[in-house]
């Protein structure tokens, strides 16, 4: 058994995998971690592998309490991957973006792919059909959108993502929440017409913790997938056996 965990700005997410399968996902706090750790590691005493993609790192206890439970694999820029890697400074790249990439590359072999995470912020990242990453681009998440309203005016308040279906906001809140949301779907919906004027036969991914906010307002087709990012991490840690 695998255990994969991804340490993002907002959750460590944990994810416990069998022959490939997930069978186990578990979302916490970080101050939760190790706790969440003890209860993974007595319900599935098989885990023998793990690997760790951290955003904002791990302290030295938790991961040493880690390192207990199974074999460890950090993931880097120096980790071994399943694809070829153009971006032109790749020691920058996120290796969230890593692990997403890596998903679309054992998942989606020989095809174009999109790979849109809509989280903290939210990333494209492209791999075309030829295993080959060219990049992508990163730009404010929704909760990031509110917050910047806020911070960087004197009267506009701190709202609440609403999923709202407003084109023409009639009141303060109203067109911050038709600007916000509706300013992401352009955006989102841009971005895919454009790879898709570029690329034929393009696959669309949706990931992220917005992502269900996000999907069925999205005009263009997309498959949106939850376990994108922890299946990415998994596929590493098993191409890292070899």
């Amino acid at each position: 058994m695998n255990l994969v965990i991804d340490v993002g700005n907002t959750l460590v997410k944990l994810g416990v995998f069998e022959a490939g399968t997930l069978k186990h996902k578990k979302s916490c706090v970080k101050t939760d971690f190790l706790t969440t750790l003890t209860e993974i590691s007595e319900n599935f005493p098989n885990i023998i592998n793990g690997i760790v993609s951290s955003v904002a790192y791990l302290s030295e206890h938790q991961l040493s309490k880690l390192q207990q439970l199974c074999n460890v694999l950090i993931l880097n820029h120096e980790t071994k991957i399943s694809f070829k890697n153009c971006y032109a400074t790749p020691h920058t790249l996120g290796i969230d973006r890593i692990a997403l990439v890596s998903a679309a590359a054992d998942q989606y072999k020989k095809e174009n792919v999109l790979v849109i995470d809509a989280g903290t912020c939210i990333t494209y990242d492209f791999l075309n059909s030829q295993n080959e990453y060219l990049g992508g681009a990163i730009s404010p998440g929704i909760a990031m959108r509110y917050k910047s309203l806020n911070t960087f005016t004197d009267k506009l308040p701190l709202l609440e993502a609403n999923n709202t279906k407003l084109l023409t906001g009639n009141s303060t809140a109203g067109c911050i929440h038709a600007g916000v949301v509706n300013g992401v779907l352009y955006e989102i919906d841009g971005f895919i017409e454009a790879y898709n004027n570029n690329y034929k036969n393009l696959t669309v991914i949706l990931t992220g913790g917005d992502a269900h906010f996000l999907r069925d307002t999205i005009k263009n087709d997309i498959f949106a997938h939850s376990n994108f990012l922890l299946e990415g991490l998994n596929h590493i840690l098993e191409y890292n056996k070899h």
